[in-house]
């Protein structure tokens, strides 16, 4: 008994949705009317609503005029044409369409249209995700892509794709001897639809590694697949890295320790400059008194030649007389690899010293470009202002040395030695005025013999 109670109650409700749509609005023929579904997305524009009314057109009487109303408002655009017609079709278009034929009698139908949004036009849902998904293999093997998509449809709809294709880097595979592909489909609630497609892909060679997309509705999930012995890039990089560090380190090590470095080659393998044609290492000037000859004789030469087997030559002449160099002068400092010149207070007071000391340090300049100047402690308080003023302004030129007397007996490390051993080397001047002292850095320490022992 209550089943054929809720039947009824059905039926009931049905006729009356029907009859109460129909009567709401006045225009309203329930005799012609029906409904007519479209699904939004799915129609190509344009799309027409036919009127149902078959024309009654008697012989020599003009065609009946149609008239089109949407709920029961006149449509005056579409007056006299036998259907509706939509450029877009949207969900605000649907509503009871009725169309009315004017002649001798009035006739007229109302299509209710109902416009829905087609499930087949949503976009998927790739399980477990969307993705880019990166696999490997090698040459000789199988690999196994799995695409699985949640569909949204409808079965009522006449157009719903639901097939899965595969591309390889955008181009749709057809060649099934390399490509099998196994499908499957299920409905895990109502209006939904799970697809599924397990592509086996058979690497043969090279060129079946790549992109592959898995298409459905428009929308693509991708897959790389990697060959697992292509040759990677991180050993070498790191090799790279490493090196870079050995050279950084080589760098500053020669940076701090290539007076070092260049004589214990010169110990070890020989003079590297044996071969530049210079019979001598160094030209000393000095002037040839007992203070100066002793300790050129007795402290400098002998170290040089004894200890370090450097080729010295001395020359107790006026090497910057007023006039210009003569040629044996010449000849022997081209002969000569560097020059020294004992700056003593008697090397000062020669003629051209006092007369012109800028004149004559010009010409020592033009003779060699980094002369060597060994000055005695405490002499530079005894130089006369013009001579302190040149030595600062020629700074960047000159290589100047200073004899402490409180040194040792012996030499022990002569910054000599690095210079005849470092032709190119670079020596700072700085003056200190408030001490009258002469400093300069050098890369080696200089220990010296008391004058009280030469």
């Amino acid at each position: 008994m209550a089943v054929v109670s809720v039947a009824f109650l059905l039926v009931c409700t049905g006729s009356w949705s029907t009859t109460l749509l129909a009567d709401a609005q006045t225009c309203v023929n329930e005799s012609s009317f029906k409904e007519q579904v479209v699904y939004v997305g799915q129609q190509g524009p344009p799309y027409r609503l036919n009127c149902p009314l078959e024309p009654h057109q008697h012989h020599n009487s003009p065609r009946p005029r149609l008239t089109w109303q949407k709920d029961c408002r006149l449509l005056h655009s579409q007056d006299g044409n036998a259907y509706l017609e939509f450029a877009s079709l949207n969900l605000e278009d649907q509503g009871n369409y009725t169309c009315t034929q004017q002649g001798n009698g009035t006739a007229s139908f109302t299509v209710h249209l109902i416009a829905k949004e087609a499930q087949c036009s949503k976009p998927p849902e790739f399980k477990p995700s969307g993705n880019l998904s990166r696999l490997w293999g090698n040459v000789g093997t199988t690999v196994k892509l799995n695409c699985t998509a949640l569909l949204l449809w409808d079965q009522n709809e006449e157009q719903c794709d639901t097939t899965l294709q595969w591309s390889k880097d955008g181009q749709l595979l057809t060649n099934l001897t390399l490509y099998t592909q196994n499908s499957s489909s299920w409905s895990p609630a109502a209006g939904q639809l799970m697809v599924n497609n397990v592509l086996v892909v058979n690497l043969k060679q090279q060129e079946d590694f790549g992109l592959y997309s898995c298409t459905v509705r428009n929308v693509s999930s991708d897959f790389i697949l990697h060959n697992s012995i292509s040759p990677s890039h991180t050993a070498a990089v790191v090799a790279a890295i490493m090196l870079l560090l050995l050279l950084a380190v080589a760098a500053v090590v020669y940076s701090r320790c290539h007076l070092n470095i260049k004589l214990w080659y010169r110990n070890s393998f020989g003079d590297y400059e044996l071969n530049d044609g210079k019979l001598h290492d160094a030209y000393i000037s000095f002037v040839n008194n007992d203070y100066d000859r002793k300790f050129v004789n007795f402290i400098l030469k002998p170290h040089l030649e004894n200890i370090n087997g450097y080729k010295v030559l001395l020359n107790d002449n006026d090497i910057l007389p007023g006039g210009e160099p003569s040629a044996e002068l010449l000849m022997n400092m081209s002969r000569s690899r560097r020059l020294i010149v004992v700056l003593s207070h008697a090397y000062l007071e020669q003629d051209w010293c006092c007369n012109n000391f800028r004149q004559g340090l010009l010409h020592l300049l033009e003779l060699c470009q980094q002369p060597v100047l060994i000055m005695l402690e405490g002499q530079f308080k005894r130089m006369r202002p013009e001579v302190k003023e040149q030595l600062s302004e020629l700074q960047h030129s000159l290589t100047v040395l200073t004899w402490r007397h409180n040194s040792v007996v012996r030499f022990t490390m002569i910054p000599i030695s690095a210079l005849l051993t470092e032709p190119k080397v670079a020596f700072t001047f700085s003056s200190d005025l408030k001490n009258y002292v002469l400093k300069f850095q050098v890369l080696r320490y200089v220990k010296f013999c008391p004058v009280s022992q030469w």
